[in-house]
């Protein structure tokens, strides 16, 4: 997909787009559907997909172009900050702590995406909705390490990534709910836990 070319060590973006169309009599605007953008995905009970049971999806960028998002209930380890740095090439003595690693998706799990809260902001974050950002730069994995980072933060490894009209199928065929997003259980619920709570919010079946 075109708006992943901006993948970087850290973070992938995404650039949004409006839909605009012009009709043959007379000029109009069409408006785009729905965005997903800054929701929770929360897998149906029913999701045939094995890589999404019983997994709710933080939704940072849905438009024409495709969806992008990243799963926030999979843990899949710990790690020290001064070892993730040093398997980015940079060793620092200075950095303390360890964080949670999150299995983020089923593509590309060679790439690690740092969502968290929007209090931290460098020049290439990327705010999802006002409340819950990423960021393209290793540099905040220093910061979380020298505890001048972002109050919240969660580090993922892979995304989950639909096509064009890709999600919007899967949505038809009531494979997913949605919810309003919530840092709470983005960053604070209990894992195991997630799932339920998120359900027990879905805005509507599907």
């Amino acid at each position: 997909m075109a708006w992943l070319e901006r993948l970087s060590v850290i973070l992938a973006c995404v650039v949004p787009a409006t839909l605009v169309d012009a009709a043959l009599e007379a000029p109009r605007q069409v408006p785009a559907p729905p965005s997903f953008a800054g929701q929770l995905l929360i897998a149906a009970p029913s999701m045939g997909d094995p890589r999404f049971s019983q997994t709710v999806v933080l939704m940072a960028r849905h438009d024409k172009n495709g969806a992008f998002g990243i799963v926030i209930n999979r843990p899949a380890g710990e790690r020290t900050l001064a070892s993730l740095l040093e398997a980015l090439g940079e060793k620092e003595a200075d950095v303390e702590g360890s964080v949670r690693i999150f299995a983020g998706g089923p593509v590309q799990r060679e790439i690690g995406f740092v969502v968290h809260s929007a209090d931290y902001r460098r020049p290439e974050t990327i705010d999802i909705d006002g409340h819950v950002a990423v960021t393209s730069h290793r540099e905040i994995l220093r910061d979380i390490g020298r505890k001048h980072g972002p109050k919240k933060s969660l580090i993922a490894c892979g995304y989950a990534g639909w096509g064009p009209g890709q999600l919007e199928g899967e949505m038809a065929l009531r494979a997913w709910f949605t919810a309003a997003e919530d840092a709470r259980l983005i960053f604070d619920e209990d894992r195991d836990k997630v799932w339920d709570e998120a359900m027990k919010r879905r805005t509507q079946d599907l």
